[in-house]
């Protein structure tokens, strides 16, 4: 197939699975963790690395921000290859008491986005696929389980579901409040595009984010990377990171 116009990339240059960040530089932060890396291409919002980790080769793929973007990403490495779509992000918490640098692992997105309805009816559910949401949460558990027993630092996973939303800055109290009343977990800007466009491909996707911030409380993300999040919520991106790559091995 020929070369994807907007990630650059065409059929050999990517693995069968990708771990795909919003943020080009948790690309870098994702192949730091690895045996090896390397640039595939650069493009945009796109950073694309093919990387190792524990002897499975593995693509990583940033989406940049927002359904319309991410569902870009996902179009164009299945045409190329990709077969599994694993979501590392962070998220904001839509209920009490989950906290900063706690994580989320999804087990389905809500639709509060545009992209996906030029696909698909809004009834139609934005899940995981079920392996894929096995394997993060199994790798999850034993990570936490690996730094209780390091430093008693190990954060908790929530596992439900969560809302994927277009309007950053219009997420006022009334759909936080309606958000936190549905049950749902946490609001991020992806997920909902992923799912949906793995399971209309017969693809396999799941998603795992770390907590930046809980709306409900009223406590933000900062400006950067480096001030977003707290010492701890910055180990924990570390941590959500590991544990993508280690259920990447088993999928």
């Amino acid at each position: 197939m020929a070369k994807q116009p907007h990630l650059l990339v065409e059929s050999g240059d990517v693995t069968d699975i990708a771990l795909i960040p919003g943020d080009p530089g948790r690309v870098d932060r994702i192949a730091a963790q690895c045996a090896r890396s390397e640039v595939v291409a650069e493009n945009r919002e796109y950073r694309v690395v093919n990387a190792e980790f524990e002897g499975r080769e593995l693509t990583l793929c940033s989406t940049g921000i927002g359904c319309p973007s991410a569902a870009i990403a996902v179009e164009e490495l299945s045409n190329v290859g990709v077969e599994t779509f694993v979501r590392v992000g962070t998220t904001g918490a839509l209920q009490r008491g989950i906290e900063i640098g706690d994580m989320v692992v999804a087990t389905g997105a809500a639709k509060n986005e545009g992209t996906t309805r030029r696909y698909e009816s809004v009834e139609y559910p934005a899940v995981p696929d079920y392996d894929v949401l096995t394997a993060l949460v199994e790798s999850a558990e034993t990570e936490g389980e690996r730094a209780s027993a390091d430093d008693g630092a190990a954060s908790r996973v929530h596992v439900g579901p969560i809302a994927s939303d277009d309007a950053y800055y219009a997420e006022d109290d009334a759909y936080v409040s309606d958000w936190e009343d549905a049950g749902l977990l946490a609001v991020e800007m992806e997920a909902a595009a992923v799912f949906t466009l793995a399971r209309r491909k017969g693809l396999r996707a799941g998603a795992i984010c770390t907590v930046d911030g809980n709306l409900v409380e009223g406590t933000q993300k900062g400006e950067t990377e480096d001030d977003e999040l707290p010492e701890r919520a910055r180990n924990n991106v570390e941590r959500a990171i590991h544990i993508a790559l280690t259920a990447a091995t088993e999928l």
